[in-house]
Order: C-alpha cells, then structure tokens, then sequence
C-alpha cells in the first residue's frame, strides 16, 4: 500500500519548505482532487497546519504530502512535481490512473 501513496520530487519539496518558509508554517503540502475542470477532476494544492485523521503522507527532504483518503484512490501512485518554465512555475502532478488530461495540467478524468 505504501508505493500507492503519492511522492513528491526532491523540486517540489524544496518549493514547499521555501514557501512554508516564508509563511512561517510547516513544510506540509495536501494534495486533494476536486469535481471539476476541463477534464472532470482537478488538483488542488494547500499548505496544511497538520495532518488530519486517515491522511496518507509521504515525506522528501523533510516536506510531507498529505492526500485525503477519498483523494487518494484517484492519485494513487502520482507524483508531484515543479517546474519552472518561460509560461510560468506550477506544481505538475504526474498521474498514472489519469486516462485523459488538459492542456493547463491542473485537470483529468479517469
């Protein structure tokens, strides 16, 4: 079961802890999928406080990733990624139960 937890690339850990940083809070990044977008789901990112009962966490660098039980049978196995590019900076997530997605990234459908 723990492989299906989502991970975040050692990128997107160090953008967290710099913005956790900045924030004054803990280097904790929750991952949550909505109804939604162009796609049918989208992601959702928010720094979080602490984790809540039945989260799924996984830790890089020291910077964990907290996913909802609900969230989690729809990013099983995803990874989070940053990258920086000429059309701005984001969080990509890598998901392979994702069947189809859309051009901004930030949607899928199953």
């Amino acid at each position: 079961m723990a492989s299906s937890i989502p991970l975040l690339t050692p990128a997107a850990a160090a953008r967290v802890a710099a913005i956790a940083q900045k924030q004054a809070s803990p280097a904790m990044l929750r991952l949550s999928v909505e109804g939604g977008g162009c796609s049918g789901f989208q992601y959702k990112f928010d720094l979080a406080g602490e984790a809540d009962e039945g989260d799924a966490i996984s830790e890089t660098d020291g910077v964990k990733l907290l996913v909802d039980p609900v969230s989690l049978d729809l990013v099983a196995g995803a990874t989070v990624d940053y990258v920086e590019s000429l059309g701005g900076s984001a969080f990509r997530v890598e998901n392979p139960n994702a069947a189809a997605g859309c051009g901004c990234g930030s949607s899928f459908g199953i």
